[in-house]
């Protein structure tokens, strides 16, 4: 495990993204920060390793309860890095190969996100555009500041917003969503927290902290209770009614095998405060 504070694929530069554990009585919130604000923390290829990296370090850390993804100066993620995408267009095929690699490796870590054992909590201080916001609607939840602002502007640039599409359209209505998609044009954090992009907009630089407060109360809950009901609310989404009923019903079932469920009620039973199996 890393220790309270550790740079991912630190090559002797500013490290692209941070990591800091934060130690509870609940167990550990990890933090980590996207940490190229003089790029605008793009998804660079650095980038997108340093967090594909560090999050799979995570999962496999019964000890982490919790994460916070945020972002160091004034814009939380300004998406591809198109310098990077267009230094492609000589290659013999165009830039072919090296786009679908660079897609595929940036769904993949949204998937990442969204597979990721423990739930993962935004704090977005500025600007959330093209990737950017897709990142953070891939996320459990998400705290905003006031200040920040939302955006898929592909379609100003000629380049449609189709993976962050995915992200989006699975949060906010059809109707938003395409607004967003076709206008390319900015929304509040306010409006974003309206139509279910972010849970709310906080003041200005309070927007760690509420989201550290979020995923404080996070891990303090059962943690396999917590990684059952993740894995299952985006399970059940992806299906028919009744399908979705049927998943559900075995999960619960399997849930109430669990030594978290017998110890969670009999403690309601008695009146007491649970000893939860995983402290």
């Amino acid at each position: 495990m890393p220790p309270m504070s550790q740079s991912i694929l630190d090559g002797g530069n500013a490290p692209p993204v941070l990591r800091e554990d934060l130690r509870g009585d609940s167990g550990i919130v990890a933090v980590l920060t996207l940490n190229r604000p003089e790029q605008r923390n793009t998804l660079s290829e650095a980038t997108l390793a340093a967090l594909g990296e560090a999050l799979g370090a995570i999962a496999r850390d019964d000890r982490v309860k919790a994460v916070v993804l945020a972002a160091n100066g004034s814009a939380f993620c300004a998406g591809h890095d198109l310098k990077e995408l267009t230094g492609r267009r000589g290659d013999g095929d165009g830039g072919r190969a090296y786009y679908t690699r660079i897609m595929g490796t940036c769904s993949a870590l949204m998937q990442q996100v969204v597979r990721l054992p423990q739930p993962v909590v935004a704090a977005v201080q500025g600007m959330a555009t093209a990737a950017g916001c897709q990142l953070v609607a891939s996320c459990d939840l998400a705290v905003a500041s006031s200040a920040a602002k939302f955006c898929t502007p592909g379609v100003d640039i000629g380049l449609f917003c189709s993976t962050p599409m995915v992200a989006l359209s699975r949060n906010v209505a059809r109707k938003h969503a395409m607004e967003m998609l076709l206008t390319g044009e900015p929304v509040t954090a306010e409006h974003a927290a309206r139509i279910g992009l972010v849970n709310r907009a906080v003041a200005p630089g309070t927007e760690r902290d509420e989201a550290l407060r979020l995923a404080r109360t996070v891990a303090s809950k059962p943690a396999m209770t917590v990684r059952l009901g993740k894995a299952a609310f985006y399970r059940q989404l992806e299906l028919g009614l009744a399908d979705a009923y049927l998943l559900a019903s075995q999960v619960m079932v399997e849930n109430m095998l669990r030594e978290d469920a017998a110890e969670g009620i009999g403690a309601f039973l008695d009146k007491r405060a649970p000893r939860w199996p995983d402290r």
